[in-house]
């Protein structure tokens, strides 16, 4: 197993100074001219993350050998190599070999140029293309129609501006690196040019995302008058980041439990029944995979989960006569009453994760015991998600209620009768839901993803990037809305208390805090009252550009969670997602420390790129850490629990450092 934090420790020589890259010894010369042929050579062979940071440090640092290497012989390439009126002018540099022991930055160009183009061709990027028909150059006036700005870097790269491009910034090497088939890092030869592109990027990133120029009056359209510190981050108040740092620091529990830098180490491996869908786990004895078969108990421990050899099958005898459910494999499943039952939700069509309705798993007995049907005043209605009322009730044993999702619906459902009785299911054949609170939303809210909290407040995550938060007495206004930043939100979580929210996108994690101080100078969260405009600006969690693309091109985040705790006074320590073969996990403490190294010399919204990172050989259906009271004393959490298709580890965070 690959246990990895951020592999992009780099530093490209400093005294590298306005002289284009300077002299260069006749070997690197040969490494500089074979660059695309070496490229080709590494591209055929495996790339596969390490287990270690290692491997990758020490490739990243031949880039600063390349560096010193070609100023050491300025006989041969001048100091004068930079043509005074070449315009952008940049050394590109290109990494092969993944993280193999092969791996290592090759000069790809020791003198070229960048320009911003606007173009309405089909790919709009891809790497390497002089088709120029239909662009036009970046100091053209206004924005066409069905066009967008993208990255041209000499003959070498061409790229739509876009967050795919994992663009990461290091301001005190005047360096940006990014990925386009390929990971490429750009040198800029003054902290003006470096600047100057930063911004430029920003500006086309916001017009193709948003289709309006980036202008002082479109980002307050965009985002309103209280958001602007997220457009604006250096100007954003930032105690609230701070008070939540002097927070963890007076906590007794995390001072005596706190490794930034946890070693991973895995208890054990299992194969499944194969097939596996979803992983849900328990707080109680056991956890649950959801296969194509059925659904496999698992044993809880302090060192992650166990099968039990209990499986529960999907068979006729288990299939209520004349049902009108789907057949297809549950993708959903929700524990409830005590955790002796489970709600499992199958979609209409694959693909799509509409439901019709649900099929009730008595876990006792391991028996279907009823099918429930989704109505309102009559009709037949869909669900795209549930959840339980709070972020504990699966605990409790008379729990009949839960929440329900849909792209423009958010209800509360009710297993009992009108009267508040509970419904004989034996006699009925398909007994109804009682929709007993919420809201159908006339307009377009493309909900997405939902969570609550410890007190049953709401966060809501939608398909425009939006985050609302509601009040657990009301789903017809939030409280607060969150604008997005340009990407769908496919998941979201909320810590205990409310004060933490984690918004999943295909290409990063966004952390946002709800904390607020109202006029009377109490503190709240936004989920009971309007945040006002000293709103702080959100923290992004990405991966570095070379963990991105050995993640893979078609690999997005998705399942972003907090660690597990359902009591008050308890903190989550952990955040973890999975893309691809990857589960990311990150330090909770150190996302929130504004003084992080991460953060040093960035501009626009804080990004952090410190992790963890467990590889497995297959891709990861789901990474959850198990609920608080499995953390032993010698580790910082409970332990992390990864489901493939086919099998499922437990991990344990180490307290060693």
């Amino acid at each position: 197993m690959g246990g990895s934090h951020s592999r992009e420790d780099l530093e490209i020589d400093s005294s590298d100074e306005e002289d284009g890259g300077g002299g260069g010894g006749e070997s690197c010369h040969e490494e500089y001219e074979d660059a695309e042929e070496e490229q080709r050579r590494h591209q055929k062979e495996p790339h596969r993350a390490s287990s270690s940071s290692g491997t990758t440090s020490q490739s990243l640092n031949s880039l600063d050998e390349i560096d010193a290497r070609l100023k050491s012989l300025r006989v041969k390439y001048p100091a004068a190599a930079r043509p005074p009126d070449l315009k952008n002018p940049v050394k590109l540099y290109l990494h092969i070999g993944g993280n193999t022991p092969k791996a290592k930055w090759i000069v790809s160009d020791k003198l070229t140029s960048y320009r911003f183009v606007r173009t309405s061709s089909v790919d709009g990027g891809g790497g390497g293309s002089d088709d120029d028909d239909c662009e036009e150059e970046e100091e053209s006036v206004g924005r066409g129609e069905g066009s967008w700005w993208v990255l041209k870097v000499g003959s070498k790269v061409r790229v739509r501006v876009s967050s795919d491009m994992q663009l990461k910034m290091f301001g005190e090497q005047r360096r940006v690196d990014f990925v386009s088939s390929g990971v490429w890092a750009m040198k800029f030869f003054t902290n003006e040019e470096y600047r100057s592109f930063v911004t430029r990027f920003q500006d086309c990133l916001f017009e193709n995302v948003y289709g309006l120029r980036a202008t002082e009056g479109n980002k307050e359209k965009v985002y309103g008058k209280e958001f602007l510190g997220w457009v604006k981050p250096e100007v954003a108040d930032d105690s609230v980041w701070e008070d939540a740092e002097n927070d963890l620091r007076k906590s007794p529990e995390l001072s005596s439990r706190n490794h930034p830098n946890p070693d991973l180490m895995e208890e054990f491996e299992e194969a499944s029944n194969g097939g596996i869908q979803s992983l849900t786990l328990g707080a109680l004895d056991n956890s649950f995979l959801v296969n194509d078969l059925g659904v496999q108990v698992y044993r809880n421990s302090a060192h992650g989960i166990r099968g039990k050899g209990v499986h529960v099958r999907y068979d006729s005898g288990n299939k209520k006569v004349g049902s009108s459910l789907s057949e297809m494999t549950p993708k959903k499943a929700m524990l409830m009453r005590g955790e002796t039952n489970m709600m499992l939700m199958s979609p209409l069509k694959e693909g799509k994760p509409h439901a019709t309705g649900l099929q009730q798993l008595d876990i006792e007995t391991g028996k279907i015991v009823t099918e429930w049907k989704f109505e309102k005043d009559g009709a037949d209605i869909t669900m795209r998600d549930i959840t339980n009322d709070t972020k504990g009730s699966q605990l409790d044993p008379s729990e009949s209620t839960f929440l329900g999702l849909d792209d423009n619906r958010l209800c509360q459902w009710d297993m009992r009768d009108r009267r508040g009785i509970v419904q004989n299911i034996a006699s009925s054949n398909s007994p109804v839901l009682q929709w007993t609170q919420g809201h159908q939303f006339s307009r377009g809210t493309n909900f997405q993803c939902f969570a609550t909290t410890g007190d049953g407040s709401i966060v809501v995550g939608s398909i425009d990037g939006k985050i609302r938060l509601y009040s657990k007495t009301s789903m017809r206004q939030a409280k607060t809305a969150f604008p997005g930043l340009g990407s769908p939100i496919t998941q979201v979580d909320v810590t205990y208390d409310g004060k933490w929210v984690l918004g999943t996108t295909d290409t990063y994690l966004v952390l946002i805090c709800t904390l607020f101080t109202d006029k009377d100078g109490r503190t709240k969260t936004g989920f009971t009252g309007r945040m006002g405009n000293k709103i702080p600006a959100p923290r992004l969690l990405k991966l570095t550009p070379l963990d991105s693309h050995l993640a893979g091109e078609n690999n997005k985040f998705h399942g972003g969670h907090f660690s597990w705790v359902t009591e008050n006074g308890k903190q989550e320590r952990h955040l973890v997602a999975t893309v691809g073969k990857f589960s990311v996990i990150w330090d909770f403490q150190q996302v929130k420390n504004s003084a992080h190294q991460c953060y040093r010399n960035q501009q626009g919204l804080k990004s952090c790129y410190c992790y963890k990172i467990v590889l497995k050989d297959e891709s990861i259906v789901e990474s959850r850490f198990m609920h608080d009271k499995f953390a032993v004393s010698d580790s910082p959490e409970a332990p992390l629990v990864v489901a493939t298709p086919m099998k499922v580890s437990s991990i344990s965070l180490s307290g060693r450092r």
